[in-house]
């Protein structure tokens, strides 16, 4: 392998073309695109012509495109339902692939990618991006400095994606040339796995959890698994009201509750945050929304200090590390962890949390 690694992109919809692909051409030292695949055709050709450098290959084969010599490592970003069949193509032709979340709702496909990765020469990554973040990384320093958390909340309620899609510089584009069996397929699959999930969760089948399952695996996997990062696994889930748009639950940690709320309405704003409370010192970590580059995740520290007579006295910091976002530093480390056999932290085993957590959310609500 060369110093630059040779991607394969697997799905030209809206996430590659607003975020994955413009960051790949700004990381040309580090990465070339040197192959794209879709069920689409003008996805295909739209996409190949947004990649900086020598044209990359089409295909519409998953399969041709894993088994490259021409590709070193591939991102899978397309429908999430073929998540695992497309990083199990990966890790069998023994090359390194980050997933985009969610990797998979199902036990049975994790015990599935936990052995392919075993046998395979590559590593698997998932793509938890705001993880990576610079301002979360400080904010976890800053909460290992709290000796007892006493609450905790959680939310994600933002506005349409559109809305900020729109305001991104990237102009995505939508196709629609594929076949309706192709749908057939995708809307069979989806329910079928679907099915295989919230069966084995010991939850009812139908479109109302199936609804569920699907957004607590979009939306809900960024703030779970950043929750999980930062202030461990809940003991159980004490109240779920799993109600679309918005929805809510707490958490019970043993010690202190957390509340965790989220949804999508019309409001064009993107709020965002986790906020941890201690007895002298709340730590707070805001997202903007990924799809408009520059926009930087930020902590704000609330402490109850000592002055410079000795007074208690009360300190207010927002702390900015960069404007770097968090995609651009996710493949930094991407990077590493192909070039110089470095581990991911967020793993197949770390991402099977995030199943127990929709387990325990849908448990207690259906």
């Amino acid at each position: 392998m060369g110093r630059i690694v040779r991607v394969g992109v697997i799905g030209c919809g809206e996430i590659a073309q607003v975020s994955h692909i413009p960051t790949f051409n700004f990381l040309s030292d580090y990465f070339q695109v040197a192959y794209l695949c879709d069920i689409s055709t003008k996805a295909l050709e739209h996409c190949r012509r947004k990649v900086a450098g020598p044209p990359p290959n089409v295909t519409k084969s998953a399969e041709e495109l894993c088994s490259s010599p021409d590709v070193d490592a591939v991102l899978v970003c397309n429908v999430s339902v073929y998540h695992t069949e497309h990083a199990l193509l990966a890790l069998k032709n023994d090359k390194h692939v980050l997933v985009e979340k969610p990797l998979t709702s199902s036990y049975k496909d994790i015990e599935s990618l936990k052995a392919a990765e075993k046998e395979s020469k590559g590593r698997l990554m998932v793509g938890y991006m705001r993880r990576y973040a610079p301002g979360f990384l400080d904010a976890i320093a800053e909460i290992g400095g709290i000796s007892q958390i006493l609450y905790a909340r959680v939310r994600d309620i933002i506005g349409p994606n559109a809305a900020f899609v729109a305001q991104s510089g990237t102009f995505p584009k939508k196709f629609d040339d594929y076949s309706l069996e192709d749908s057939q397929a995708l809307a069979e699959k989806d329910r079928a796995a679907a099915d295989e999930a919230l069966t084995a969760f010991g939850v009812p089948t139908n479109d109302e959890t199936r609804r569920m399952l699907m957004v607590l695996g979009g939306l809900g996997t960024h703030d779970l698994s950043a929750m999980r990062e930062a202030i461990g696994m809940p003991q159980s889930v004490k109240t779920a009201v799993l109600k679309l748009p918005i929805w809510t639950a707490t958490f019970d940690y043993g010690s202190f509750p957390v509340v965790y709320e989220s949804g999508i309405n019309q409001i064009p704003i993107f709020d965002a945050h986790i906020e941890i409370y201690g007895q002298d010192k709340i730590v707070r970590i805001d997202y903007d929304t990924p799809y408009v580059k520059g926009l930087p995740t930020t902590m704000t520290v609330r402490e109850r200090t000592t002055g410079p007579r000795g007074e208690g006295c009360y300190q207010e910091r927002h702390v900015r590390t960069t404007y770097e976002d968090s995609y651009t530093v996710e493949f930094r480390e991407w990077y590493e962890i192909i070039m110089n056999h470095k581990e991911p932290k967020t793993t197949i085993e770390d991402a099977r949390q995030d199943v127990d957590l929709m387990r325990m959310l849908m448990s207690a609500a259906f």
